[in-house]
Formats: structure tokens, sequence, C-alpha cells
């Protein structure tokens, strides 16, 4: 599945800038080298020791300056495109090398031309992972491939014809959708240099003649339903890829065929935690502190919440983001004594072992999810179709730790369209 949400995700950019191919006089595309400076947090202890890390970065984009579209209007003609990169975490004999290619979309900050916000999301390859015997400190990736999401705020200092020279700072983050452990990510703040530079390949930049369009605020309200297939691991004595299964819907608003935002439920149910009480292993055994998940499997194996729900449009291209709260998820509570207390907890629990505390930072994650991921739509919602069908790659988190990776598949219906004054 990772494979297949790794080319869904890689997609992206060409679906933003072909998907209007002949409506519109798209500007030149820019070129803006990178050069980033920063700090490899720790994701474990005794992790290896770093130093700088340093990151090259170039990113190809394009200014939607000219695009009559009304998302890019709304957006105030953000930038968009892709970035490729390489890392270098400040060890190359543990932590290896990183190359990430990573749709992103820069918006003005602030009100001001000077100030940008450029987030993106995409996929990483390692060079070196976590290995039991060569190389056992590094706990942050266990896989060839993870996630990867960046967040940084750049402030242009120098302006000339051809090249903006900007500095900024932000964050970036690894990790493998908990689709296997150990997964503790890597995540870095960084201090950047960059230069972008306009038209570099003098491309004959149309002007547009006529005056941009001056579209009507709109609103209409929808209903959605979706599922997924999801995939994680429960444990480390049982890191095999087990299914998550959900189903969920939404009602809510859009608001000028860009921006969305809605109430919502989901219901998950997990192969992991159906099979660790069918299995009758060590904790739900006769006597032991779940042993009375046994009396419906199925039933502790489930997951049940509410969501608010945001979306921002790009045409055929969804950027979503979505808070629950967890109203049932009775083996997260398992899951969290496994875990949390003794490294490496075997697949026979002693009973004299010390497992996770239920201290608050098991409250708050057990409670509190999200989801984050991009869609693509088949309707382009430029249109405001009444029926609409999208695809969609997520990363699900318990208040930002990942829980699971997901591919789903939605409908979306369309009503009550009028004009906002």
């Amino acid at each position: 599945m990772k494979n297949q949400l790794t080319v869904l995700l890689l997609f992206i950019p060409y679906f933003i800038f072909a998907q209007t191919e002949g409506d519109w006089k798209k500007s030149a595309l820019t070129f803006t080298p990178e050069v980033l400076f920063g700090k490899t947090m720790e994701a474990n202890g005794g992790f290896p020791k770093t130093k700088l890390q340093k990151q090259a970065v170039f990113n190809i984009g394009r200014y939607q300056a000219n695009n009559p579209q009304e998302w890019a209007q709304h957006l105030k003609r953000p930038k968009t495109g892709l970035s490729i990169g390489i890392t270098d975490f400040g060890n190359l004999d543990s932590l290896g090398l990183a190359i990430t290619a990573m749709p992103f979309i820069e918006f003005k900050a602030f009100g001001s031309n000077r100030w940008k916000i450029l987030t993106g999301m995409g996929a990483s390859y390692f060079t070196k992972k976590f290995n039991e015997e060569t190389n056992p400190q590094n706990q942050a990736v266990t896989t060839d491939l993870t996630w990867a999401f960046r967040l940084y705020l750049y402030y242009q200092f120098l302006s000339t014809k051809n090249i903006d020279w900007r500095a900024g700072l932000g964050y970036s983050h690894h990790s493998n959708g908990h689709t296997r452990l150990l997964n503790q990510g890597y995540n870095s703040f960084l201090v950047s240099i960059s230069a972008d530079i306009k038209n570099p390949l003098n491309h004959f930049e149309n002007t547009v003649s006529e005056t941009p369009p001056n579209y009507k605020k709109t609103a209409y309200d929808y209903y959605a339903i979706r599922g997924g297939l999801g995939q994680n691991v429960f444990a480390l004595a049982f890191n095999d890829k087990r299914n998550v299964y959900t189903i969920a819907g939404e009602y809510g608003r859009v608001y000028n065929n860009t921006f969305k935002i809605g109430i919502g439920f989901y219901y998950r149910f997990y192969q992991h935690y159906y099979d660790y009480i069918e299995g009758n292993e060590s904790l739900v055994q006769a006597g032991r502190e779940f042993d009375y998940f046994k009396s419906d499997p199925w039933y502790y194996s489930t997951n049940l919440g509410v969501t608010l729900h945001g979306e921002i449009f790009l045409n055929h291209v969804g950027i979503d983001l979505q808070l629950g709260f967890n109203l049932h998820k009775p083996a997260y509570k398992m899951e969290w004594r496994i875990n949390e207390g003794w490294d490496n907890t075997p697949r026979e629990i002693p009973r004299s072992w010390i497992l996770g505390e239920l201290d608050g930072s098991y409250k708050k994650k057990h409670r509190i999810s999200s989801r984050l991921g991009l869609k693509y739509y088949l309707i382009g919602m430029e249109q405001a179709p009444k029926n609409n069908f999208y695809i969609g790659a997520h990363l699900n988190a318990n208040l930002g730790q990942a829980d699971f990776t997901e591919l789903s598949f939605g409908y979306v219906h369309s009503f009550n369209f009028q004009e906002r004054k």
C-alpha cells in the first residue's frame, strides 16, 4: 500500500499544473535552490550523536498569478510545485541520507509580499534504517520509504530583477505512518537560505489582457461518505502489518468553491486488536487486565469518534485536515500498556512486568485523533458538481503520534447552492 500512496502523492503536482491546460495563460516556471541547516532532534534514548543537519533542496514551481480559477483568486494567487531534496542528518554512519520528493503550496503571509508560508507533504527514501544488530541506536526509521512533511516561514530580504533572496525558519518531519516499528520518526528544526529565480528558462510570459474574474461569494451544503483501507502494526512483538477498516461520513458547507468545513463521524475496525483478543494473547488471558475483551472481540476492536473537518480546494486537488474526538477506543488502553512500559515488550508478558502508565499523555492521545492528507477529485470543484468522487492518501494519528496509513475512496453530494452577500 505504501508504494501506491507514494505514487499518488508524487502525481499531485502534475494534477495541479495540468488540470487546466489550455484555459489559462500560465506564468513562467520558477526555480528555487535552497540550503538548510539545523538540528536533528533525538528520537530515542541513546540516539546516535549528531552534528549539524544539512539539506539541499531544489524547488520547481509556478505562481498562479494568471490563473483565473476561483481557488487561485481566493487564495491570493499562491505558488504550487514540487520539491526534490537530500538530507544529511548529521551522522552518515547511523542515520544516513534521506532523498525526498514533496508537492508544496506557498502562500503570502501577514498580507505582505515579503512574507511567505510554505507547506508540503510527500515521501522520503532512507539509505540507513534501524537494524537490531548493525544499527540498534537509531530507532527513528525502520522502513526504506516514509511520509515527509514540512512547514516553513520565509522572509524576502532582498529582491533583484531576476532573483528574490529569502531567509526561512521551519520544521521538517519523517515518519512511516506506523506501518512498522520502531517508528519514532525524525523531527528537525532548521533555518534556510534560498534564491527564488524568476523565469530561469526565459519563457515568454503571457499577460492577462482582461481584468481577472470577479467571483461572487457563494456557499452550499454537502454531505459525504467514504471508505478507507489502512495499515499499521501493533507492537514490536506483533510487527507485521494488519488492516484498519474505516467508514465515515460528514455534513458541512463549502465557501467560494475553495474552502470547506464540516462535522462528521468515523467508525474503524482494527484487525490487530481483534487478532490479539481472538488469539488469547497475554493481556486478555483469564485473570489479566483485559480478559473482559474476550466477551466481545469485535466490539473491543472498534473505534467510534466525531470530527471537525477542514479542506482547501485547488480545483481537482484537496488539502485535507481533520481533528477528531474518540468516543470509543477501548483497545488503545491495551496498546498503550504494551508499548509504553519496558522496551521490547515480549509476546508473552510476565505478570511482574511494569507496563505503560495511563498518564496525562495517554489520556490526550486516547481521546484526540487527527488526519492529514491529499485528495484528488474526479470533477474539479470549480464546477460545484452536485455529485463527485475522490481518492485520497492520508496519515492518521493519535494527537500527532502516527496511528495508521490509509488509502480512501469517497462520494460527495452538494445541494442548497446560494450566492452570499
